[in-house]
């Protein structure tokens, strides 16, 4: 993620010198195309760590429900039989 966001301020630099120094036609294409691309890398990259870390705090909440259900099942009170007379 971090080396996503230095390209982004490399080609932000870029652009502003050429804002500065008219590098040329070409480099507006393929400068508005790099940024196109790392910022659909960007939004890839979030969405998917979203997804993981909500998949991880489902998997630890099922372990847990899992720990509840077996000790309460551990903790059932025994059926007392009543004395045959």
């Amino acid at each position: 993620m971090l080396i996503w966001c230095c390209v982004l301020l490399l080609l932000g630099i870029a652009a502003f010198l050429d804002s500065i120094f008219t590098f040329g036609d070409i480099f507006h294409r393929i400068n508005s195309v790099m940024f196109m691309l790392v910022s659909l890398g960007l939004l890839i990259r979030t969405s998917t760590k979203i997804k993981m870390a909500k998949r991880e705090g489902n998997e630890k909440r099922i372990e847990e429900l899992e720990q509840q259900v077996a000790g309460l099942t551990k903790k059932e009170p025994k059926k007392e039989t009543a004395p045959v007379s």
